[in-house]
């Protein structure tokens, strides 16, 4: 039922795209197909902000992070809320009067009028290409691990992927199922055709449906975790027992008497071994395991073992009989315990909350402080959220859009915290693919509630996150090759029918890219998030705003802003990870890159600006002079 509901969801999106292309059919495709014509409503231009901004990060990478490190996100998040202020109110308006103004369709055909630069125009399109397409590799991963959580339990899923595995074994990342990698080629397929199908329109009724879906099934999944889970106060007081859980990998080895053909060990499964003083230890497996007809062996497979006491009871009374398959036996690996917060109850409901890598732990005050005013900057200076802002009608829109957007982002992120340290809970022992606790949980969640139709809408919610980012990221990035470099700088007078298949084969290319790096994932997906969000945020940020706000801004400063705040903020990446080994960033003074790069940006382009000669004045007078 859930997978019918779900359906049926999919095919509604589809019936929008279609729409969409009938209607943009009958207008100018390059306006039509990347801006919608310009003609966003209150209603549109709220839901279309939010379902972009709302991506895998909201509805995978960080539930992912409150389910390891409890209640210390509900700080990390906390600026999020005004985020829509300071984009809508900060920026919303001038660029919107200066893109129909110039007739820009994109943020650097707007920053090529506003400073007369090729130079400007060309480096900013290279930037939003790669950074973009990173920020799609976390929305594509999400889709596929949604998909896969779906279909897991039907059978002729798996053998069409066991299929798969037979075929292309040696394409398949070993680090990844063969159900993952085939629901990533389907999703692949499914939203690179949408994409490329319904243009901007299609973007944006498709956001206005998927925004409503998050909210929806985001309360719903509060209330139904809150009434399983026994209230606020007893699952609180539950985490503060918890201790962290020990992390390794673990083989399973098919004896004389296993059955014939291939022997599978389903992800989650849970077993007992017994400890050196023949205590029992508990373990769950953490993605699926199999060992072939003709093999001894399976592949190794991420397993967590559950340390807390009263969490082992509650989940021995909770799963019964742990037992894997006849002639299967486990061997184990090493097991690591956290860096910050092992054997150290208290440690999910207290600052800075446990780390499996850090041995300050997740949130130390410096970083608590970075992140603050971090999602508001960082969501301010994204070029998706920037060009939304060119397409909506009137002020009076915007305005309603803003307080609409802060009460919309509090009914999400809010809730989303109370769920995953619930999920702690209910579904724990997944620590080591936490990315996959959002679908988890909405199935978990319904099928106690003995409604399992319902999780084919919940799950709707975090698929209509990805799917909204991607359609929108997908379209930037081509929006910019095709009208920032092509139409501008090689083909000046490009027919329409040219540009219309240049951007359908940009679409299809930036995809099969965004494809690829999913097929080899981080392990929590919002750290990518984090980084390009960042980086976009460094380099864009300081130019945009100083741009619509300061006449005296000039070319040189413009390009000194850009690779000043973006070659900071990457460099302090590439020290940190000299330093720690990890993808983690060198945390300058306790703050987070983002700050430094900001500073960087505003400063040089302050200085280089002031040091050499001021704009022409023409340039002064269109954008700075009424009439």
């Amino acid at each position: 039922m859930a997978l019918v509901v779900f359906t049926i969801y999919t095919l509604i999106v589809f019936g929008l795209a279609g729409v969409a292309y009938f209607v943009g059919s009958k207008k100018s495709f390059a306006a039509e197909y990347f801006l919608g014509s310009r003609g966003l409503g209150m209603l549109a231009l709220a839901l279309t902000f939010g379902a972009t901004s709302a991506s895998a990060g909201s509805f995978a990478g960080f539930p992912a992070l409150i389910y390891s490190h409890g209640w210390i996100l509900a700080l990390w998040i906390a600026s999020y809320m005004i985020f829509p202020l300071c984009g809508l109110g900060l920026l919303g308006k001038r660029i919107n009067q200066l893109s129909r103004q110039t007739g820009a369709i994109t943020l650097p055909e707007l920053l090529r009028a506003r400073f007369d630069s090729r130079a400007i125009a060309m480096l900013s399109t290279g930037l939003i290409a790669v950074l973009l397409t990173v920020y799609l590799i976390p929305q594509f991963k999400l889709a596929a691990l949604i998909m896969e959580q779906m279909l897991a339990d039907i059978p002729a899923f798996q053998q069409a992927a066991s299929g798969l595995l037979q075929q292309m074994g040696g394409v398949i990342p070993g680090n990844e199922s063969p159900e993952y990698f085939l629901c990533l080629i389907v999703f692949s397929v499914l939203v690179i055709v949408y994409t490329s199908l319904g243009g901007f329109r299609a973007v944006v009724w498709t956001d206005v449906l998927q925004g409503a879906v998050m909210v929806v099934g985001v309360i719903v999944m509060l209330f139904l975790a809150l009434y399983q889970v026994g209230g606020l106060s007893k699952a609180t007081s539950q985490l503060a027992e918890m201790t962290t859980p020990n992390l390794g990998e673990v083989v399973f080895e098919a004896g004389p008497n296993r059955s014939e053909g291939d022997t599978r060990i389903p992800a989650d499964s849970w077993f007992v071994v017994s400890g050196p003083d023949e205590s029992p230890r508990l373990f769950r497996t953490n993605q699926t395991a199999i060992i072939g007809a003709q093999e001894s062996r399976s592949q190794r497979v991420p397993v967590v073992e559950i340390t807390s006491p009263g969490e082992m009871d509650a989940i021995r009374n909770a799963v019964g009989e742990m037992s894997l398959p006849v002639g299967v036996r486990p061997v184990l690996g090493e097991m690591a315990a956290y860096v910050y917060g092992a054997d150290k109850p208290g440690v999910y409901v207290s600052a800075p909350g446990p780390s499996a890598t850090s041995t300050d732990g997740f949130l130390p005050l410096g970083l608590a402080v970075s992140f603050f005013v971090f999602w508001a900057m960082s969501g301010t200076g994204q070029p998706g959220n920037m060009v939304r802002l060119m397409a909506f009608d009137s002020s009076k829109t915007l305005k309603r859009a803003i307080a609409s957007l802060s009460i919309y982002f509090s009914l999400i992120y809010f809730p989303l915290v109370i769920i995953f340290c619930c999920a702690r809970i209910l579904e724990p022992g997944m620590d080591q693919t936490p990315d996959r606790i959002m679908p988890a949980m909405a199935f978990l969640l319904t099928e106690n509630a003995g409604i399992p139709w319902m999780a084919g809408l919940i799950i709707a919610a975090p698929f209509a996150a990805a799917m909204s980012t991607v359609d929108s990221f997908m379209l930037m990035i081509s929006s910019s090759f095709v009208r920032d470099i092509y139409q501008r700088e090689i083909n000046p007078e490009a027919k329409e029918k040219t540009i219309k298949i240049l951007s359908y084969s940009c679409t299809i290319g930036i995809g099969l890219i965004a494809t690829i790096g999913a097929a080899y994932p981080p392990q929590f997906l919002q750290y990518v998030i984090v980084f390009s969000g960042g980086a976009l945020a460094s380099a864009f940020l300081g130019i945009v705003a100083l741009g619509l706000y300061w006449p005296r801004f000039t070319r040189q400063g413009a390009i000194a802003s850009m690779v000043g705040g973006f070659g900071m903020y990457l460099a302090l990446y590439i020290a940190g990870i000299i330093d720690s080994g990890s993808a983690r960033p060198y945390l300058l003074l306790g703050f987070d890159p983002l700050i430094w790069g900001f500073l960087v940006s505003l400063g040089s382009a302050y200085v280089v600006s002031l040091m050499g000669s001021p704009p022409k004045e023409s340039l002064v007078r269109q954008f700075f002079y009424k009439g």
